[in-house]
C-alpha cells in the first residue's frame, strides 16, 4: 500500500501547520518523522489516518483521495489517551475488536502477555507507562496495512521505552505494513528505521535512507538530525 502527500498545506488560524509537504510512503519501510514538538508531525499522521484534511493538496493512498474510511486499513496510536476509565483492559481490548474486523484478539492477548498487563484491571488504575503499553497493544493486534505511531514513547522512562522497542520489532509485519513513527525521542527508534525525515516548522527540510545515512556519511540519525536543524536553524541544536 503507498501513500503520498502531495504538496499539502494547512492552517490552523492565521498559522500554517503544514507547508507545501509532498512524501510517498512504500509498503515495508518504517519511517521516521523526526521534529521538535509542534513542528507538524502529528498533522501529517491525522491526515494519513483521515481525520484531518489539507487546505490545500491531496492525501492519496493507491491512487485514491483520503476519506474516513481509510481507518479500515490504517492502524492509529495517537498521543492522547483514547479510553473509557471505567473499562478493564480487557474490555478495550473486546471494544477496539468490536470495531475493527482486522483486529487480532489471539495477537492482542500475547501482546498483554509480553507488556505484563493484566485483562482484568481498571484502566483509571495504570500508570502513564502502562497506559502508553496498552496503546501499543491495541495499535500491533490490528493487522492493517499502515501503522501510524504518535509519540509512541512519550512520558515514559527508558525501561518501557525498550520493552515498547521489542514489541514493534516482534510485532510488525515487515513485509506486508507500512509504518510511520512521529518522535522527537530519536535514539529508541533509530534501530527500527528504514528512512528518516525531519520537518521544522511544518516543512520537511531533509529526508534520507538510514543505511547510506550510516555507510556513507558516518552518522548516526541523532547525529544527522542534530546537524540538519543546526544548518536550518542557526546552529541552535548544536
Amino acid at each position: 500500500m503507498t501513500i503520498q502527500l502531495k504538496d499539502i498545506s494547512k492552517r490552523y488560524g492565521k498559522d500554517f501547520s503544514l507547508k507545501k509537504v509532498s512524501l510517498t510512503l512504500e509498503t515495508g519501510k518504517i519511517y521516521g518523522l523526526l521534529g521538535p514538538n509542534g513542528s507538524g508531525k502529528s498533522t501529517i499522521l491525522k491526515m494519513m489516518a483521515g481525520l484531518v484534511y489539507p487546505d490545500l493538496g491531496q492525501v492519496e493512498v493507491n491512487g485514491e483521495p483520503v476519506t474516513r474510511k481509510i481507518s479500515q486499513h490504517v492502524s492509529y496510536l495517537t498521543e492522547l489517551d483514547m479510553f473509557y476509565p471505567s473499562f478493564t483492559v480487557g474490555n478495550m481490548v473486546d471494544f477496539y475488536a468490536s470495531q475493527f474486523v482486522d483486529f487480532d484478539k489471539g495477537k492482542a492477548k500475547l501482546l498483554l502477555q509480553d507488556m505484563k498487563l493484566d485483562a482484568a484491571k481498571k484502566i483509571k488504575q495504570l500508570s502513564k507507562g502502562n497506559r502508553g503499553r496498552l496503546k501499543l497493544v491495541l495499535a500491533l493486534a490490528r493487522k492493517a496495512p499502515v501503522l501510524l505511531l504518535d509519540e509512541p514513547f512519550s512520558g515514559l522512562d527508558p525501561m518501557v521505552r525498550d520493552s515498547i522497542v521489542k514489541s514493534l520489532l516482534s510485532y510488525i509485519n515487515f513485509e506486508e505494513q507500512t509504518v510511520m513513527i512521529a518522535t522527537h525521542e530519536i535514539d529508541e527508534i533509530e534501530p527500527l528505521l528504514d528512512e528518516a525525515i525531519v520537518i521544522l516548522q511544518g516543512e520537511i527540510i531533509e529526508q534520507k535512507n538510514v543505511e547510506d545515512l550510516r555507510e556513507e556519511e558516518g552518522l548516526s540519525v541523532l547525529e544527522w538530525f542534530k546537524s540538519a536543524m543546526a544548518k536550518r536553524e542557526g546552529n541552535v541544536y548544536e
